[in-house]
């Protein structure tokens, strides 16, 4: 279980880096928010700021369900990392309906690889 929360955290600090670049203007918007814009318009832009934070918050939630860290009490880590696996597994529809391509195939298997990993951390 430890080594399925630290691939987890990696994959989720590799997000939150596109993340960033996407909140700076990058010109990477076609593999995310549905992917109608190249360069995201404001909203979006804070949209994903507001995703590294999540992403902060559910690498935590991971490590310590994981024994890793120590910040939560262990039944509140147990139920965060169950809605953790939920909130990663109902991601692949809507990756899956995007109307953007390039977000398909990228986000797809991102979606599935957090989703394969969260569980056997959920499990513990």
């Amino acid at each position: 279980m430890p080594l399925a929360a630290i691939a987890l955290v990696v994959l989720l600090a590799l997000l939150a880096a596109f993340q960033v670049a996407l909140a700076l203007g990058a010109p990477l918007g076609r593999f995310a928010w549905g992917g109608r814009h190249e360069v995201l318009p404001l909203p979006l832009r804070l949209g994903s700021a507001v995703s590294i934070v999540v992403y902060a918050v559910i690498a935590a939630i991971a490590l310590d369900r994981a024994d890793l860290i120590d910040v939560l009490a262990a039944p509140v880590a147990r139920i965060a990392m169950w809605i953790v696996f939920g909130y990663f597994a109902l991601s692949i529809a809507p990756n899956a309906l995007s109307r953007s391509h390039s977000e398909r195939n990228v986000m797809v298997p991102v979606s599935i690889t957090l989703t394969a990993l969260a569980l056997p951390v959920a499990i513990g």
